[in-house]
């Protein structure tokens, strides 16, 4: 029997600018982790579903092209006529720092929960056996919208599915700090497995020892809490116990890029979890997973670069 993972985000046009020269491609946190995940999934018993809103110009069309390639289901993408994926542009100056700017105002993405297609695609999700979403995913949402998901992921718990949280908060897609705690509380409360990048939970929450972070999460009822260190180990708290686990020693001359570092530990940590690994070793493979992503450039790296799953952890 196939198991369904729905994973709920927004993918974006990006151009990179590095003097006078220009790239586009694309990206987006959940993106990156479904793609990842459904690398070290190919061959087994699951099936990624993303779900977005997309336009119906070439650039939607491409993304979804993509998407089909590497094996993610694109059944639950809304194509919206009058709609167009958001842009964000990386310049990138003579030191070698980065300026990220945004156009997502209007972006497809946004409205997914807002369409003559909203209730079938809802009901589609509700059935899936997990579902996969990030800060972001509900930071571009509006306040109806939001209600509309807290309303879904109940559903989909009642169903017995079960829901997995990346805190990625990025203040500057909320109005206020205090509605941004009073989301992602409502959404903890629904989440089963939650991977928290520290920088975030400080800057959410307030600068706390992770060992209080743990407790404040496993408050909310999560029973699996993964803290993402970067280079550093990660600590998983779970039903199993609480485990401190080593990131892969990487030398500084091969770090090339760490974007998507963290998405694709996340789908590291989930595609051995799913498969039956314990916390100790998903988080041995999600370190492997991010140690290699960030030795090549991009968020993507090449198909024949990406660890496979190892079985014998």
């Amino acid at each position: 029997m196939t198991t369904n993972i729905a994973v709920i985000g927004e993918c974006m046009i990006e151009l990179s600018i590095k003097q006078d020269s220009t790239t586009r491609n694309f990206g987006g946190d959940t993106l990156n982790t479904s793609v990842y995940l459904s690398r070290l999934l190919t061959n087994k018993d699951f099936s990624i579903h993303y779900v977005t809103g997309l336009g119906t110009d070439p650039f939607s069309q491409e993304m979804l092209d993509s998407w089909q390639k590497e094996h993610i289901s694109t059944d639950l993408v809304q194509r919206m006529a009058d709609k167009m994926p958001g842009l964000y542009s990386i310049v990138t100056d003579e030191q070698g720092e980065r300026s990220f700017y945004y156009w997502r105002n209007d972006a497809a993405a946004k409205f997914w929960l807002k369409t003559a297609e909203t209730a079938k695609v809802s009901e589609q999700i509700a059935k899936c056996d997990y579902v996969y979403l990030s800060g972001i995913s509900i930071a571009i949402l509006d306040a109806e919208s939001i209600v509309k998901l807290l309303a879904l992921l109940k559903q989909v718990k009642a169903n017995g599915g079960k829901v997995i949280f990346d805190n990625n908060f990025r203040p500057r897609l909320w109005s206020s700090f205090d509605l941004a705690r009073s989301v992602y509380s409502d959404i903890l409360s629904y989440t089963d497995i939650a991977f928290l990048t520290l920088d975030d939970e400080d800057l959410l929450w307030g600068k706390l020892p992770y060992e209080q972070v743990i407790e404040r999460t496993k408050n909310f009822g999560v029973s699996e809490i993964v803290i993402k260190r970067g280079s550093d180990s990660c600590i998983i708290d779970s039903l199993e116990g609480r485990f401190e686990v080593p990131a892969n020693k990487i030398a500084k001359e091969d770090v090339i890029d760490t974007t998507a570092a963290g998405d694709s530990f996340s789908a590291g940590y989930l595609a051995a979890r799913l498969s039956g690994k314990t916390p100790s070793q998903s988080a041995s493979q999600g370190h492997l997973v991010a140690g290699t992503v960030i030795q090549y450039r991009g968020a993507i790296i090449p198909l024949d670069a990406t660890p496979k799953l190892i079985e014998n952890l």
